[in-house]
């Protein structure tokens, strides 16, 4: 198995990007938030990679500690770009934090988590450690997956953490990509990640549940 990248592969920025990182073609993407609630829960930190093993962490300090708050343009430009595709896992919940607090359109993007849904029907195991450790031989430690992470100062470990989340999942979505041509399920990948961008603003007025796609009464 490979480790986890190392604090020299992390930069954090705080507040935003500089106006010296940009991406071209596709980034990973991945959010770290107070919760699991867009409307109570705040954006803390922002990761992303171009696939070049350095991950750029941009940490959101709100205006109470200091920070600027959502005010980050540079990070609103490469999330918002149409040229640019965004890979997530589980991009129904980072797209929806970030069209919340930024007040931005995520598009285009894909998801290796709805990639594995529908190629990998043999397991119900579609998180990202499990993937990494299937089609990468990656181990992913997850341990600070629940740590406090609006705090002004974020501890190394939690930097490592955020930064596993985006650093791998090029190779990961190329895996993916290779076997939705495989299976013949390109074409239903893709409509799934078309629609992304307006599942999640259903989600924020509250269609999560009730689902208005379930026969439930």
């Amino acid at each position: 198995m490979t480790s986890a990248p190392s604090e020299g592969a992390i930069t954090l920025h705080r507040n935003d990007l500089p106006d010296n990182v940009t991406f071209t073609g596709s980034v990973a993407v991945d959010t770290e938030t107070m919760g699991l609630n867009p409307h109570r829960d705040r954006l803390c930190l922002v990761q992303l990679s171009a696939g070049d093993g350095t991950a750029h962490l941009v940490q959101i300090i709100p205006t109470s500690l200091g920070g600027k708050g959502y005010d980050c343009p540079n990070l609103k430009r490469v999330l918002a770009d149409p040229s640019i595709t965004k890979i997530m896992h589980f991009a129904r919940f980072d797209v929806a934090i970030l069209q919340h607090a930024l007040g931005i359109t995520v598009s285009p993007v894909v998801c290796t988590k709805i990639a594995a849904r529908l190629v990998r029907t043999f397991t119900d195991r579609h998180g990202l450690a499990a993937l990494c450790r299937d089609m990468l031989g990656v181990e992913l430690s997850k341990q600070q997956q629940t740590s406090d992470w609006g705090a002004k100062e974020l501890k190394p470990e939690q930097l490592a953490y955020a930064a596993s989340d985006v650093l791998y999942l090029h190779a990961l979505w190329d895996k993916m990509s290779a076997l939705l041509d495989r299976e013949g399920r390109r074409e239903l990948a893709q409509a799934c990640y078309d629609f992304l961008p307006a599942r999640a603003r259903l989600d924020l007025l509250g269609y999560e549940d009730p689902d208005i796609f379930s026969h439930r009464a």
